[in-house]
């Protein structure tokens, strides 16, 4: 068994959902990021010494491998522009894998917990660490088990988890970024109520990301009418349906806002919901009550909690919710289909948020 590279499973069911591979025509490269507009300097890369995980201040985590190439732009390389492309790229020059003290009875298919590069911003060591280890592959006990490691190896007081995750909230368009400082973790079986909460007082409140200007460096996710026609077009193709555009998105929350929306709302009062399985927000209000939906961070605020370090979730929505009209197994292939399309221009919009809650401001 491999892990998907970049369709996580809350979306999935079927192979050949993960093999639909959408075209469109409107890809614009990753722009230069202009940090001179909220008066800051792009991360610096630090050349780490010695063996094993270097000492951090915050550990970034991310995910996908269309969260890992946006991660890699914003943080790395942000002085070039990057191809749209890049949203499949497995591998970036520079990247450690990291598989000490991998468990004796490992899993077929999974032989590293992550892969990792260090950068100063603001005066604080950053390691950024894109994670091979996930709550619905190997396994939750695994996924416990890396966190853990980090934080023995590189004792930060922060750890924050971004990248993409599906809409819950009836308004997000694809695109927004919503920042939360606590995780719910779905049970299935049990009633919503009794699933567990994993929350802690982190804020970015004083941080860039309310700085003037900060909303200039997004990209508005670049969706158009014809696009969007013509991924109606090659889905009902796929998979022998005759849908329209509205029956997929009978609120066109699939086109991006002209500014992209960001909503802080970390301290621990809103949390977003974590499943390991197939789980979507539909436009009647399903999970409406959470910030979004994904797939690991209630595990890591469960670690962190534990060990006294602070955390945070800075999630961009890539896939918004669904309709309600349609059966599961639809849901979930149009979210992918989104997911597929827009993820990379998501997860910019995501990771620049996340950097920008790393600086305080006065």
């Amino acid at each position: 068994m491999s892990v998907p590279r970049y369709r996580p499973a809350r979306l999935f069911l079927t192979e050949k959902q993960r093999s639909f591979e959408p075209v469109i025509a409107s890809t614009p490269d990753l722009p230069v990021v202009d940090w001179s507009g909220v008066g800051q300097v792009a991360p610096v890369l630090v050349e780490a010494t010695g063996g094993g995980l270097p000492a951090a201040d915050v550990v970034v985590i991310t995910w996908a491998d269309a969260e890992w190439a946006a991660m890699q732009h914003v943080f790395c390389a942000s002085g070039v522009a990057m191809p749209y492309s890049a949203k499949n790229t497995g591998t970036w020059s520079g990247w450690t894998k990291y598989s000490v003290g991998m468990p004796a009875a490992s899993v077929s298919g999974w032989d590293y917990w992550g892969e990792w590069r260090l950068v100063e911003i603001a005066g604080r060591r950053v390691l950024l660490w894109k994670s091979n280890t996930h709550l619905d592959f190997p396994g939750q006990s695994q996924l416990t088990a890396m966190m853990q490691i980090l934080i023995q190896e590189v004792k930060p007081g922060l750890v924050v988890s971004i990248g993409t995750a599906g809409g819950a909230m009836v308004t997000d368009h694809v695109g927004t970024v919503r920042a939360v400082s606590a995780g719910t973790l779905y049970e299935p079986g049990k009633a919503q109520g009794g699933w567990p909460v994993y929350s802690n007082a982190w804020s970015a409140a004083s941080t860039v990301l309310h700085k003037a200007g900060f909303a200039s460096l997004l990209l508005p996710v670049p969706t158009t009418e014809s696009d969007l026609a013509g991924l109606v077009t090659q889905f009902n193709s796929y998979y022998g349906s005759s849908y329209s555009i509205f029956d997929l998105d009978p609120d066109g929350l699939n086109t991006g806002d002209t500014v992209p929306k960001f909503f802080d709302e970390t301290g621990g009062a809103v949390s977003l919901l974590t499943t390991p399985t197939f789980v979507v927000g539909t436009t009647a209000g399903t999970y409406g009550t959470y910030a979004c939906i994904e797939m690991d961070d209630a595990i890591l605020g469960d670690v962190c909690k534990a060990a006294g370090v602070a955390f945070g979730f800075v999630r961009n929505v890539s896939d918004p919710v669904q309709s309600a009209a349609l059966p599961a197994e639809v849901q979930g292939s149009w979210g992918s289909a989104v997911y597929d399309t827009y993820g990379i221009y998501t997860s910019f919009n995501g990771a620049l948020a996340a950097w920008a809650t790393l600086i305080a401001t006065s």
